[in-house]
């Protein structure tokens, strides 16, 4: 191996001491101030080793590596998010190696919380490799600062030996990837990539240029409260008109789904009596398929509806990203470039659709083709999330390759 584990897990340990929760609830980006931390850091270390380096009044940090004799290639972005989900805490996360023998990895220091291959039937594959753990009671971060790791080091690499040939790179680092936001103020233009990758899918060898449409929505249930001792024919509760909403809706659910199939999700329920709200994404691979869904939340509300005088579920929905494919269908060349290089490396090509979204699909988009790396993590967004170390190795051997190798249109 070229790159240096000791050095690359030295790196990701660094990063996911750092908390960078991004907040779903702030319209500011970044939505956490906690995320400039990491982003300031991450310009500091680019800048230490003699690359042009900046962030923005966003927190998006941007950098370039010079091409060192392979000047008429294409400029080749690389990008990752610096925040994490707000799905589990990413404060004070306390991260620790073990050597996986089988059986269960206990993650707390009582053994009630443990990481077993009858809950995570891949675990088995990291049988006598060292694992990077939670200790149970908050997320690793490996999403996406594993892939932020990978880039870094590959930057380490490379102008720590100027000897390698290779085009000029772009970094990218943003803000916000975990609510929906993280592309939408990236600067396309002024990164002057020809194309990228982003660095934030999981097992070795994810090669992916697909991923869901995705929309958010949120149901608003106003209701009628009175003494509940005189509320014959006349209490209306918020709650029940949110219940009796989420049981019309078909079946579809995230744990009921796989492969292409899309869903909804309900990801947040509150109220009382008098009000109630539901929150949902919505998903699917056929943007078609993703209108339907909402005209389907919308006939379920006026059905409900219409059993009252009066309007009592408003239905707002949001788009938050599109299928990258539309894009990438005409670029395979970009795709075919990564995958040739992963098979050089021995790994073999995943090209699964991505069952969420990333930047990428954002800035596909926007201009600028970009599939999806492996950057080794799994379990992502919860305490039993986990990091391979040669996994993360290997991401960085494969954007050492695929910067190095003639792109070939």
């Amino acid at each position: 191996m070229r790159i240096s584990k000791e050095s690359i897990v030295k790196r990701f340990l660094r990063y996911v001491s750092l908390e960078t929760t991004s907040d779903p609830s702030s319209e500011e980006t970044p939505s956490s101030d906690k995320e400039w931390d990491l982003a300031h850091l991450l310009c500091f270390e680019l800048r230490a080793m003699g690359l042009a380096a900046s962030v923005d009044d966003h927190c998006y940090v941007t950098a370039t590596i010079p091409a060192v004799g392979m000047t008429s290639q294409p400029v080749i972005g690389l990008i990752a998010h610096i925040d994490t989900s707000p799905d589990a805490s990413g404060r004070d996360v306390k991260p620790r190696i073990v050597h996986y023998e089988g059986g269960e990895i206990p993650l707390d220091e009582a053994g009630t919380t443990t990481l077993t291959p009858q809950k995570f039937p891949e675990l088995i594959q990291y049988v006598g490799q060292e694992l990077i753990v939670t200790d149970g009671t908050t997320l690793l971060g490996a999403d996406d600062k594993a892939g932020v790791a990978a880039i870094m080091e590959l930057a380490n690499h490379l102008t720590t030996h100027p000897e390698i040939a290779h085009g000029e790179i772009r970094i990218g680092f943003t803000p916000d990837e975990e609510i929906g936001r993280g592309a939408s103020l990236f600067d396309v233009e002024g990164f002057a990539a020809d194309f990228a990758y982003t660095v934030d899918g999981g097992a070795v060898g994810e090669l992916q240029y697909e991923n869901f449409n995705a929309a958010s929505a949120t149901i608003h249930c106003h209701g009628l409260n009175v003494h509940p001792g005189d509320a014959k024919g006349k209490m209306i509760n918020a709650m029940r008109l949110a219940m009796d909403f989420d049981s019309a809706l078909p079946g579809q659910r995230p744990s009921t789904t796989e492969g292409r199939e899309g869903f909804y999700h309900l990801t947040a329920m509150s109220g009382t009596v008098e009000e109630a709200e539901l929150e949902y994404i919505l998903r699917d691979f056929d943007s078609e398929a993703l209108e339907e869904r909402k005209d389907t939340l919308l006939r379920t509300a006026a059905a409900i509806n219409s059993r009252y005088d009066e309007e009592r579920i408003t239905v707002t929905v949001h788009d938050q990203y599109r299928n990258m494919l539309e894009c990438l269908l005409y670029r395979m060349e970009i795709v075919d470039h990564a995958a040739e290089a992963m098979k050089r490396l021995g790994i073999e090509p995943i090209t699964s659709p991505i069952r969420g979204g990333t930047d990428g699909a954002t800035l596909s988009h926007r201009g600028l083709p970009c599939p999806n790396l492996f950057a080794g993590g799994l379990n992502f967004h919860g305490i039993y999330e986990y990091l391979p170390i040669p996994s993360l190795v290997m991401a960085a051997e494969t954007l050492l390759e695929i910067v190095t190798t003639e792109v070939r249109s």
